[in-house]
């Protein structure tokens, strides 16, 4: 091996190494910060207790947010899955002139018209509606703007369901829905759980939405509560932010590593032709 050649495997392995640390600090810092008494920016032993979880536990906001997170995260999921999988398989299956254009469409005008965007609309259609200060219009607002990149995902799936499990079906008597419920989501199932998870990531870590749209404390989700960790002058109390930030994170760790060894991820469609 020569002498450049071996700076280049040097050089990649110190790379690769500050990338790790780069990674691996944040997290180690978010495991034993909870834990110690006085945590601050730095990474050390924890002078061990469990007191910050028993103030966090006598805060009468903070385990109620992460239960309107749970709602707020689960509906907009159980929305925009049902929403995008009837959508994704009415246009692979039906031909309309400019289907695919229209795809990408949406999915670029969502990209570019952001929620920072069009907050001031949304707040005022919110308000004509009378959906101000309740988790349903949050709950709405999220799913609309997930539903073009769900849409866009699901239709692969959608496409690589032989057409020919659908006419067996069709022989049998199955009506679209059945078809759609017995033979096509079963199949897309791993796509399903791809757009289920992040829906949830996406909404579980959401701040303006539900800051603008929610007045009551006892409403908003754990995003927001989290702001509310800072003393009269501005100064994090890192002892309950890293104990709330290691709660926040569970739930969403919990259900990656459930779907994807109950089902896996994958972007593209199920079946090889």
């Amino acid at each position: 091996m020569t002498v450049r050649a071996s700076l280049g495997v040097i050089g990649r392995y110190v790379f690769a190494g500050f990338v790790f640390v780069f990674f691996a600090l944040p997290l180690l810092w978010l495991l034993s910060a909870p834990f110690d008494a006085a945590p601050t920016v730095q990474v050390s032993l924890p002078d061990f207790t469990l007191e910050n979880f028993r103030t966090l536990w006598d805060n009468p906001y903070a385990m109620r947010s992460l239960g309107n997170s749970v709602v707020i995260a689960a509906g907009t999921m159980a929305i925009t899955l049902v929403l995008a999988a009837l959508a994704s398989y009415a246009l692979s299956r039906v031909r309309i002139p400019g289907r695919d254009t229209l795809l990408y469409l949406l999915l670029l005008l969502s990209s570019i018209v952001t929620g920072t965007a069009a907050m001031v609309p949304t707040f005022l259609l919110m308000t004509e509606l009378g959906l101000i200060d309740r988790q349903l219009g949050v709950v709405l607002v999220l799913t609309g703007g997930l539903l073009p990149t769900a849409i866009f995902i699901l239709k692969d799936f959608m496409d690589s369901t032989p057409r020919s499990y659908e006419e067996s079906a069709r022989v049998f008597g199955a009506s679209s829905l059945q078809i759609l419920r017995h033979v096509v989501v079963p199949i897309a199932r791993p796509g399903l759980a791809t757009i289920a998870v992040w829906a949830v990531v996406q909404v579980w870590g959401n701040f303006l939405v539900p800051f603008i749209l929610l007045r009551s404390p006892d409403r908003q989700p754990a995003a927001v509560v989290m702001f509310t960790f800072y003393t009269e002058g501005g100064q994090p109390n890192l002892a309950l932010i890293s104990t709330f930030s290691l709660l926040f994170s569970i739930p969403v760790v919990v259900m990656y590593l459930f779907v994807n060894r109950r089902y896996g991820f994958r972007f593209h469609g199920g079946i090889k032709r």
